[in-house]
This record gives structure tokens, C-alpha cells and sequence, in this order.
């Protein structure tokens, strides 16, 4: 419907001074219920109520209804203004000779107040009556968190002198990042998007923790700090409505509006902040905006006519951003210039008056205000909108301009002018040396700021490292699959679902099992969890499943144990990543299994999986129906022959290619203990596979007793090709996951079509013996005067004559990665892999496709031989016609 013109002005006014009168003498509450009421009446009779999901531009809690702030307020103001010349002064010395090592002003001077206020009323470090609030600071406001643990004494001045500079070990870190920090900071969240996402699963696994009965967390807060640019990130806004629907009242975004990105405005044509009100209310968010100092209260309650909310709502951001970058007299003559009725309302203010006129994000009432009522809500997450300028208070270098993120140093002018606005007690003589400024502890600042901090139960941020200690079940007890499966085949995704059902029901850690799944338990066969282990739901279940009447019926409930997260595999990997930092953040150690394709794994969720290795996360993640060749109908977007490579890239990954249940079961079952008993900051990916054989057993390997120690190290002998042939050929053949098997056809062809013996090698983690071999290098370069260290490889490698050839169901520089350690066992090597894009067909045909099946290993190993002098190239070339293979086919990587 158009605009309606208005044929009764004198009864509509009526209306409205109906209205009004409700207000002014039952209050607000009372007049929006009786609004809703209204507006709902309408729409049960079909009248069009059009929807909108903003409201005026302006403070949400109006002034008359702010809650006062119990605060020393010009006691607040000296230590805030501190904090900010401390955060400043980090940037400015350590860029003082150069701009190499970078840092950020402008985004902590905008958003001081807001964490200020937070540190001082707000937030509870964790104590034995409380588990702590979690407080997701957004990254480029780091210098502000370490300016105010300098202040506290938690930080030297040495460190705040070594900021960006850590590899001696004195430095802090550019961002929060735990790994570099680990008992101070608790999340990464420089890498934009991802600290929004994991805040929302942080706050729904609190609600777990609590229905499951692990831990109190109802007196819990996570808040969640983060720019209005970084909201342009897919993930930021990816789960909010989650947040909403889950009803997560535990939950409190602070969207910093300074209106800027890193290149200019967020929306310069619009508003950033109404935009994301729509947005965030329409996903069921309660909305408070923080957008006027208490300097404006006294304009709008002047203002009669509604003219100067006219005003405001018509300005556009980048005009607002033009504004906070010039003068009192510009913001008179440009904003309230357009009309004269506005020239009037501040004709009796100067134009330092008008200046002083701060946006509400600079304001500790209104934030104060904002914070009360957001940790009051009850039924929704709130998202908190304050507006601000960026650069506040760095005048001409930086202050609302579009230069401002970049900015690494300041004038002495803009230095001065900061000092003088924020009355920081450093002289003329000084200025220049940038000083740190630290408090005598007797000082009224500092035991007002100690006071404050004990009353929420020390500092903040701080980490935990340690929990307590899980008691692992020995490998022992699953020595059913650990035993050779007979005619029985099986898939290595089904011995770990097995496994994974012995574990859940060990009585001493077996609650503490999360299996997480992203909308495919019935793909890896994890059906049978839904009854026995119930689907989490916050509400239970309020419906009778369609599958009731059968034995595995999908079954949710408040205390159920399985996270089921739909088809979102960055919402199931941000389940996955709190459960494994449940220790550190809860004192409650978890054990998350998260099972997905493994194309939708590290490839997907890269960026969460690095970060996960930064929070020094524990836990389990599984690849299933990996490799190149096992998901064979699938095709290119499914077929992964890559993950192992990616999952090298991260230092604390441990990650494995299993080809037998008894290795998938010693693997899994050693991670548990390196994780959960001994408390090491790793996590664990293996992958699996849906292809069905029979698997020997654990004790049927040639490298008997030692086989276990293979399997963790990432090589063992699986099967000796006993006494070598006549023609004293040989050679080693090395596979894993499923092309293991391949491996093994092969050595078979090769003794009986050329008698050539083969010692056959399982390969569980490339990764792993690479990691070793760096280890051993490294000793040796660096103790020259040692006896030698060889690595496992070469170690394992001793008495096994014959060149290497290796195969799998990944890319060539997977096996690649252990060639010199192959080659300082004296041997050559050539590897197999399947590079290229994935196809669709039999897995047979994939393999012979790859060119990494067991006539390619075949040949391969022929020509090994053959370079090496040990037979003809001729009858490597009968091999080529025995085998039927193309040798003037394109190669698979290039099709």
C-alpha cells in the first residue's frame, strides 16, 4: 500500500493524545502492551499493519528511566583516561622509528567507555560461587585490555615496551590469541566473523552444561565485543538466529557503531545501526541503542515539534562521520544549520558546546543504562548498539577520519590536544617521550580499581589452562576391536561408531562424551544415539515423532546428549570448538566427536579450524568418507583428497589416515589420553572410511609388539614379504586409508607376475612422521658435535632393502612430505596421489582414473627398480601392457 493521506487530522490527534496521556501516567511498559494489544486486534481483522522492525533513531531507555551509576564518577573518568593514554602510548612507542610492527589507536579509543564500564560494574571473574563471565574482546582493542592489566600490575612495563614483539618471549601478542597468551587471553577474535559465531555456541553450550548437570551457569554472561564492519562478515550474522530461538538470555552483543570500516563508512548512504536493529529483532533479539550523550537529553526534551529526531533520522553515516571530524562550528552550520527551528534550539550553546555534545557510546550513564537492562533481560539474546567516533580523541590524526584505522602515529599537536582533553598528568617536557603511566598502589585511583575488581572477583581476561584429569580406559578394553573381524566386513566409520558406543557407556567419562553431527547421523550410522542418548534440545520435545513406533526413533530432549546441528558445518564446528575449550572456560572437560564428510571439513571451516588450534582445543574431529576415490558417487564438490594436507598447516593437529579398526581404535584411544589424562594442548583429526572389508587384527602385524607405537609414530610394518626372490628384488611398498588395501594387491602382483618381493608399510599420518623427521633434523643441525639422530622413518626403514613407492587416497605432496627422510635412508622414492578435481564413477574405476590403484603402485615400483639399474626398462614396460594402462592418456590433474 502507498502513503495514506490523513482525512480526520483532528481525530488522529486524538489518538495520539491518547497516547501520550497512557504514557506520561502508566509509563512506557503500559503503553507498549496496550499498542501490541491494539496492533494485534488489527491484524486478527485483517487490517494492514505494516511490519517494521525499527524503532525511532535514538536511546532505547529514555533518560527519564536510566538507572543512576553507582560510581566515583571522576575517580572512573582519571583511570579511563589512563587506560586510554596507556594504549596509545603502546602504539605510538613501538611505531615511533617505524610503522613495521603496526598496531590500532582509533578502534580502543572508540570503544574505551564500553569496556569500562563492563570491567568496573559488569563483569565476574570466575570464583568458587561463580564460573565467570567470557568476554569476547574484539581484536583491534587489544591495546586497551593490555593498557588496563598495566595499570592493575598484571602486566611490566617491558611487555607494554615489547607489544607485537614475542620471539624472545617478553612481547604480548598483536590480538587476543591463547596459544601466545595462554593464561590471559581465552578467545582469538581478530579473525573477523568468527568471535560473533562462537559467542552464540558458547552461550547455548552453557545451557548444556547446565541441563546436563555439569556445571551452575544460569549466573553466566557471555559478552561479545565486535565492530559494525565486521558485521559485513557472512559468519557474524550466520547464527543470530539460533541465538533467538534458542532464547539465549545468557547472551549479550556490543556491536560498536563507530560507523567506520578500514577504508571509510560502514554505510555511508544508510545506517548501520537501523540496519542491523531490523535485522537482529527480526531474529528475535531484544534491541537497546546507545546512540545520544546525556548532553542531547536536554535538546530533545525541547524539543516539542519532533524536528530535531526529524534531523537525525534523515542524516545519512556519512554524514554523521563528516561531522566528527570537523568543529562545533560545522556540526552547527551543517546539521542543525538546515532548519531554523534547530539553529534556534541551540542559539544559546557556544560551538564548543555543541562539540562537547557526545554520541552515547562515549557516555558511562547511557552505557551504564544499556548494560543493566541487557543482563536483566529475560527470554532473549541482546544486542547492544552504541554509537561512536572513531579515533575519539585523536584530533587532526585520526579522530572521524577516514585514515583512521591505519593510523600508527600522531602529531605532537594531536598529542597535546589528547592530553588536555583527557587531563593525563604528563608535562610539556615529556610529551614527546610518550611515558607509561602507572598509579602508586596507595593512590585513591588504584584501591578504587581494586575495590571494583574484587567485588566481581579478581581480573579480567584471565585463562585457565589446567582441569582436572580424566581416567582413560586402557586399550584393553576394547579388545573386541582390536580382533580380526573374520569374514565379517565392516567400514572403519562403523568401528568407530562401535567404539564410540563402548565409550559412551564407560561410567567414568562416558557422560562427558559430545558427540556432535552435522544433520547426517544416519550417513555414519549414528542413528542408534538418538534413543539412547537423546538429541539436545532446550525445550525438549514437544511433538510425537513420525518414527516413534520404531526401535531408534529420533528422540530430543532437555538432557539429551547429542548436538544435532543441521546442514551447518561452521555451526557444528563452533559447537565442536566450545566443547573442547570446555575446560579452560567451564573447569568442566568435555570430549566433542565431531563426525562430518571430510570435504566439509577443514576445507569449509578452515579459518574455525585454525582458530580452534589457537584456543588450544581438545577434542575429536572425523573425517568420514574420505579420500579422492571412497565417496565414489559424489563427485568433484564431495571428494576429498586434501584434508590431510590443510590439517598439516595446523602446528597442534594431530591427524591420521587409518586403514583398520584396530588402528582407528588405538589412535582414538591414545588422544584421549594425551588429551583428557595428561592434559596436552592438542586436538585430533582422523578420517574414515564407508567402504566395506574385512580388517585383520592388531596382533596379526609383522611388526608384532611394536605395532602399537607404529600407529601413533605413523608408520609400521603391517606385512613382511618374507625371504627375498631369486632375482633379489625388492621393494617397499607404503599406503594408507583405503588405498592400503591396493598397496597390499600390489605386492601380491609384483611376487607373482615378476618376483619381485614387497614389504608392505601402513602409513597412518604423514603428517606425523614429518613432524618427526623435523624434530630429528633440527636436534642435528643444532648439536653438531651429538651422535645422529635418524627419525622414524629412516629408523624403521633399516634392514629393509629396495626403493620406497607410496600411494594414498590424497594429494602426491601428502606421502611427499617424508621424501627426505626416505632418502636419508639411502632410498629412492616415488609417491602416488590423487591430484585433481573428484569424479563420479566406481570406486575401481576412480583408482585406476587417480592412477594410484594396485597396477599403478605395480608399475611404479617396476620402475623404480628399473632406475635404479636392478632390471630393464622393458619389462617395465610390459607391466604397462600387461596392466593395460594408457600411457598417452592426460594426466588426472589435468582434465
Amino acid at each position: 500500500m502507498g502513503e495514506q493521506t490523513d482525512t480526520d487530522s483532528l481525530e488522529t490527534q486524538e489518538w495520539l493524545d491518547s497516547l501520550e496521556a497512557l504514557r506520561a501516567n502508566r509509563g512506557a511498559e503500559r503503553a507498549n502492551f496496550v499498542v501490541n494489544a491494539v496492533v494485534d486486534a488489527a491484524r486478527r481483522d485483517r487490517l494492514y499493519v505494516p511490519q517494521s522492525l525499527t524503532t525511532s533513531y535514538c536511546n532505547t531507555i529514555p533518560a527519564s528511566e536510566q538507572p543512576s551509576l553507582p560510581a566515583d564518577r571522576a575517580t572512573e573518568h582519571r583511570l579511563r583516561s589512563i587506560v586510554r593514554w596507556n594504549a596509545l602510548a603502546m602504539i605510538l612507542r613501538a611505531n615511533k622509528h617505524s610503522s613495521e610492527l603496526g598496531g590500532h589507536i582509533a578502534s580502543f579509543q572508540s570503544a574505551a567507555t564500553l569496556y569500562d564500564i563492563g570491567f568496573g560494574h559488569f563483569w565476574h571473574a570466575p570464583t568458587e560461587s561463580h564460573g565467570g563471565d567470557l568476554i569476547f574482546v574484539q581484536g583491534h582493542s587489544s591495546p586497551g585490555i593490555y593498557a588496563r592489566a598495566f595499570l592493575e600490575g598484571r602486566l611490566t612495563e617491558e611487555q607494554l615496551l615489547n607489544y607485537r614483539q614475542e620471539t624472545q618471549g617478553k612481547g604480548l601478542s598483536s590480538y587476543p590469541h591463547p596459544w601466545l597468551m595462554p593464561d590471559f587471553w581465552q578467545f582469538p577474535t581478530v579473525s573477523m566473523g568468527l568471535g560473533p559465531l562462537i559467542a552464540i555456541y558458547q552461550a547455548r553450550f552453557l545451557k548444556y552444561l547446565e541441563s546436563r548437570e555439569f556445571a551452575a551457569t544460569s549466573n553466566r554472561k557471555v559478552w561479545a565485543f565486535m565492530g559494525d564492519g565486521e558485521m559485513d562478515e557472512p559468519e557474524s550474522l550466520g547464527a543470530i538466529s539460533l541465538a533467538g530461538r534458542e532464547k539465549l538470555d545468557n547472551l549479550i552483543f556490543v556491536i560498536n557503531c563507530n560507523l567506520q570500516r578500514l577504508d571509510g563508512p560502514v554505510r555511508g548512504n544508510g545506517k548501520i545501526v537501523q540496519e542491523l536493529e531490523s535485522v537482529f529483532r527480526g531474529a528475535g533479539w531484544n534491541v537497546i541503542k546507545v546512540l545520544w550523550g546525556s548532553g542531547w537529553d536536554r535538546l530533545l526534551e525541547k524539543d516539542k515539534s519532533g524536528l530535531l529526531l526529524k534531523r537525525m533520522e534523515e542524516c545519512v553515516d556519512g554524514e554523521y562521520q563528516d561531522f566528527k571530524s570537523k568543529s562545533g562550528a560545522y556540526v552547527r552550520e551543517h546539521f542543525f544549520g538546515k532548519y531554523d527551528e534547530l539553529k534556534q534550539l541551540v542559539a544559546d550553546m557556544s560551538d564548543d558546546d555543541i562539540w562537547k555534545l557526545t554520541r552515547g557510546g562515549h557516555d558511562p550513564d547511557k552505557i551504564f543504562a544499556a548494560y543493566t537492562a541487557a543482563v536483566n533481560h529475560k527470554g532473549q539474546p541482546t544486542l547492544i548498539l552504541p554509537k561512536t567516533v572513531k579515533g575519539y580523541g585523536m584530533g587532526e590524526s585520526g579522530e572521524g577520519q577516514m585514515i583512521a584505522h591505519q593510523a600508527k602515529k600522531m602529531t605532537l599537536s594531536a598529542l597535546r590536544g589528547f592530553r588536555e582533553r583527557f587531563e593525563i598528568p604528563v608535562s610539556d617536557e615529556d610529551l614527546e617521550n610518550i611515558p607509561f603511566i602507572k598509579l602508586p598502589e596507595d593512590s585513591p585511583e588504584m584501591q578504587y580499581l581494586r575495590a571494583q575488581r574484587a567485588r566481581l572477583g579478581g581480573s579480567l581476561p584471565q585463562r585457565r589452562r589446567k582441569s582436572q584429569s580424566l581416567e582413560i580406559p586402557p586399550l584393553s578394553s576394547f579388545q573386541r576391536l582390536l580382533e580380526n573381524t573374520g569374514e565379517r566386513e565392516i567400514s572403519t566409520t562403523m568401528a568407530f561408531v562401535q567404539f564410540l558406543g563402548s565409550l559412551v557407556r564407560d561410567t567414568a567419562i562416558g557422560k562427558r562424551i559430545v558427540p556432535i553431527v552435522p544433520d547426517e547421523s544416519r550417513t555414519f550410522g549414528m542413528e542408534g544415539m538418538f534413543r539412547q542418548l537423546g538429541i539436545y534440545s532446550s525445550v525438549g520435545q514437544l511433538y510425537r515423532p513420525q518414527d516413534a513406533d520404531q526401535l531408534m526413533y529420533y528422540r530430543e530432549d532437555k538432557h539429551g546428549q547429542v548436538l544435532q546441528e543441521g546442514i551447518n558445518e561452521g555451526g557444528a564446528m563452533s559447537s565442536w570448538i566450545v566443547a573442547a575449550t570446555s575446560y579452560s572456560t567451564s573447569n568442566v572437560p568435555m570430549i566433542p566427536f565431531y563426525i562430518f564428510y571430510s570435504m566439509f571439513g577443514l576445507q569449509r571451516i578452515g579459518d574455525l579450524a585454525w582458530l580452534a588450534g589457537d584456543m588450544r582445543a581438545r577434542g575429536f574431529l572425523l573425517g568420514g568418507t574420505a579420500g579422492r576415490t571412497t565417496l565414489n558417487g559424489e563427485g568433484l564438490q564431495h571428494e576429498d583428497g586434501h584434508s590431510h594436507v590443510m590439517a598439516g598447516t595446523i602446528p597442534n593437529c594431530v591427524s591420521y589416515d587409518p586403514t583398520f579398526a584396530y588402528e582407528v581404535v588405538t589412535i582414538i584411544r591414545d588422544g584421549l589420553r594425551r588429551m583428557y589424562q595428561d592434559q596436552e594442548d592438542v586436538y585430533y583429526y582422523v578420517t574414515l572410511m564407508n567402504e566395506n572389508y574385512a580388517h585383520p587384527g592388531m596382533g596379526e602385524a609383522a611388526a608384532g609388539a611394536g605395532a602399537e607405537a607404529g600407529i601413533l609414530k605413523g608408520l609400521y610394518l603391517l606385512k613382511s614379504g618374507g625371504e627375498t626372490a631369486k632375482k633379489g628384488l625388492r621393494v617397499q611398498l607404503v599406503g594408507s586409508g583405503t588405498i592400503l588395501r591396493e598397496i597390499m594387491a600390489a605386492a601380491v602382483l609384483l611376487a607373482a607376475d615378476f618376483s619381485v618381493t614387497a614389504d608392505v608399510w601402513s602409513a597412518t599420518s604423514f603428517n606425523e612422521l614429518r613432524r618427526d623427521g623435523m624434530a630429528a633434523e633440527r636436534w642435528n643441525l643444532l648439536h653438531p658435535t651429538e651422535p645422529r639422530r635418524k627419525s622414524w622413518v629412516e629408523a624403521q626403514l633399516e634392514g629393509h632393502p629396495g626403493p620406497v613407492v607410496a600411494s594414498t587416497d590424497y594429494m602426491r605432496n601428502y606421502p611427499d612430505q617424508i621424501r627426505e627422510y626416505v632418502q636419508a635412508a639411502g632410498r629412492r622414492y616415488v609417491v602416488l596421489g590423487t591430484d585433481g578435481f573428484g569424479r563420479s564413477d566406481y570406486r575401481v574405476k576412480l583408482r585406476r582414473f587417480f592412477e594410484v590403484d594396485r597396477h599403478y603402485v605395480a608399475v611404479a615400483a617396476l620402475k623404480a627398480l628399473a632406475d635404479e639399474g636392478a632390471i630393464k626398462p622393458a619389462v617395465v614396460a610390459e607391466a604397462i601392457g600387461k596392466y593395460q594402462i594408457d600411457g598417452g592418456r592426460p594426466a588426472p590433474w589435468t582434465v
